[in-house]
């Protein structure tokens, strides 16, 4: 096949100019995670166009990723994601330059930072997501992520903006992010599942029993296809906005999607979520059992 990326990408002119085209062709974006919403993040870029990566991940396919995960295949099990996810985006588009990096990145993250402007966080990790937000301050680039949600969401995290340890009121404030413990990760989590059911209507959409042994920590993270490969599409935008210098409006509060009504919901008022923040503590002790 003789590639050419200008054919490749002829279709995007009309959503973009050519001009937009060859930013996105020029740009570089780290995507952290690239197995469930980073990986469907990272290859609705890689098809826009965009020339530059650094992707990384230290976890392998398993079969359980298969349900939702579009690097995901049979006879791709056991393999490591970063290495799968290069591979594939190199067949959409053979110019593409990615740096694959595996479990050193936490070592290179500054070096990183300073050379991607915009970050694609797909991890599930807290310590590490602390170390990604904080660093991305340092280097002034910008956090696109989602919540920990059953509802597609999207968040910006621009370097003027608070962390979402600082903003969620997480127990990592002032800890080197390796003093992490795992007291502190749960916290964290049940910090973000609060912000979640206070300010979208997901508790609706979800079997809340389950939900309450995740947050729990005694049962894996809930994941559905469409949620999550809506959720990766979401942040794509986004990152194509960045890079083009577009408004897009989303700010570090973000929104959630609602498909199944369809709505967008945004942050309440903080009149509003100070009064239903007790209802919403007392109904995850009890979905949790810490009563």
């Amino acid at each position: 096949m003789n590639f050419d990326y200008y054919s490749f990408t002829g279709r995007n002119i009309g959503f973009i100019d050519e001009h937009e085209q060859q930013l996105l062709r020029q740009a570089r974006v780290f995507v952290c995670g690239v197995g469930g919403m980073g990986g469907a993040a990272f290859m609705a870029l890689a098809r826009a166009g965009v020339g530059k990566f650094v992707i990384a991940d230290i976890d392998r396919f398993e079969v359980s990723n298969l349900n939702r995960q579009v690097f995901a295949f049979a006879d791709e099990v056991g393999r490591e994601k970063a290495a799968v996810a290069a591979e594939a985006a190199k067949r959409i588009n053979p110019t593409i330059e990615i740096e694959v990096l595996g479990e050193n990145w936490t070592d290179e993250l500054a070096g990183i930072a300073a050379r991607c402007p915009v970050i694609v966080n797909g991890m599930d990790d807290i310590a590490a997501g602390v170390h990604l937000y904080r660093t991305a301050k340092a280097a002034d680039a910008t956090v696109i992520d989602a919540y920990m949600s059953p509802l597609p969401s999207v968040i910006v995290v621009r370097p003027y903006d608070p962390r979402p340890e600082e903003r969620l009121g997480f127990p990592t404030m002032g800890k080197d992010w390796t003093a992490i413990t795992e007291d502190d990760r749960r916290a964290a989590m049940r910090a973000e599942i609060e912000h979640v059911m206070l300010h979208s209507s997901s508790r609706n959409y979800v079997d809340l029993a389950i939900a309450g042994e995740v947050a729990a920590g005694r049962r894996s993270r809930m994941s559905f296809a469409p949620m999550v490969i809506s959720t990766g599409m979401l942040m794509a935008y986004e990152a194509v906005a960045l890079i083009l210098g577009r408004t897009s409006g989303t700010d570090c509060r973000g929104w959630f999607l609602n498909p199944h009504r369809p709505a967008i919901e945004r942050p309440r008022n903080a009149l509003v979520a100070a009064l239903m923040r007790p209802l919403v503590r007392r109904a995850i002790e009890q979905l949790t059992g810490s009563t």
